[in-house]
């Protein structure tokens, strides 16, 4: 059994995170969080300590091993994106291995630095890329790896389109603020570019056509596949069949027109996540840097506007 602290714990990812380190036999130990709305550590784990101050966190994780002559191995990080940089760097200083939500951190030489203090501590740092232990996923990539085989000049065409619901709460809170969530691409588009380029090859161009408040839009050349995309929070622009079926959320990937079925199979990816990271064999900093860099790069470029190969979904917000 690990010794487990959770940095995070009132967020919405929080309780998957609370259920794998259960399911995989381990010990949740503490858990931080400046709200207290933190009755879901109940149904896991009733005798948890929890702190709402992150000095007194810091004082029970240093003192919790001094006394009990036991280490917290590892450290779940749920906190707002731009805080987990420096968390991961708390957990590699306090001995820990960090366990770290998407997007890792906000910018590549966030990074960069990290592997530094992975050297000096001789810990790791494990980023959750669940996509890539979906059951689809895996099947795609194992087909594309095998037609890239006999052609290796194939070229894929991906139309990538995501669109998850948010009230006006979302613009209020951290994740509506670029600089503490990274925009919207960085938010609920990060491991989607990550599971693109883990099958499909590296980025070699990278567009937007267009960036609102509720909606990112652009193309990607990679390796062996063209890609439009379309990331929003906005339900206006959700399919009509979907409202109708009362549903919030719509994900699509088609590869040559042909819809990849992923719909299903997400509520236990975190505890194959955790299983993988526990038998050594999670994703760290490295398979973390594509798609960071790709985010970052969104962020801070300018739209051209709807022109080139634009995803169709982006006369919705034009209209």
């Amino acid at each position: 059994m690990k010794n487990f602290a959770l940095i995070g714990a009132a967020g919405y990812i929080a309780p998957r995170h609370m259920k794998a380190i259960k399911e995989t036999g381990n010990d949740l130990v503490a858990a931080l969080d400046r709200c207290d709305s933190v009755g879901i550590i109940d149904s896991y784990f009733p005798e948890a300590h929890f702190f709402t101050e992150f000095e007194r966190f810091d004082r029970f994780v240093d003192k919790w091993h001094r006394e009990q002559d036991r280490r917290i191995e590892y450290m779940s990080i749920c906190s707002p994106n731009y805080l987990h940089d420096a968390h991961i760097r708390f957990a590699l200083r306090s001995a820990a291995d960090a366990i770290c939500e998407k997007p890792l951190v906000l910018n590549p030489w966030n990074i960069d630095a990290l592997k530094v203090i992975e050297e000096e501590t001789g810990k790791k740092v494990y980023n959750i890329l669940q996509l890539r232990l979906h059951p689809s996923i895996m099947a795609l990539k194992e087909k594309v790896q095998e037609e890239l085989m006999n052609d290796p000049h194939r070229r894929y065409s991906i139309d990538l389109t995501y669109l998850t619901s948010r009230g006006k709460w979302y613009f209020v809170s951290w994740k509506g603020d670029e600089s503490k969530s990274g925009g919207i691409a960085s938010n609920i588009g990060v491991h989607f570019y990550d599971m693109l380029t883990w099958i499909f090859g590296d980025v070699e161009e990278n567009i937007v056509h267009l960036k609102t408040p509720y909606a990112n839009a652009g193309s990607l050349r990679l390796k062996n596949a063209d890609v439009r995309w379309f990331l929003s929070v906005k339900y206006d622009y959700i399919p009509d069949e979907i409202k109708a079926a009362g549903q919030r959320t719509y994900r699509s990937i088609t590869v040559d027109g042909e819809e990849i079925e992923f719909s299903g199979g997400f509520t236990d990816l975190h505890t194959r996540s955790y299983e993988e990271i526990l038998s050594g064999n999670g994703f760290g900093l490295e398979e973390a840097y594509s798609s960071i860099e790709t985010v970052a790069a969104i962020r801070h470029m300018q739209p051209i506007g709807l022109h080139g190969e634009y995803h169709p979904f982006c006369k919705k917000v034009e209209a």
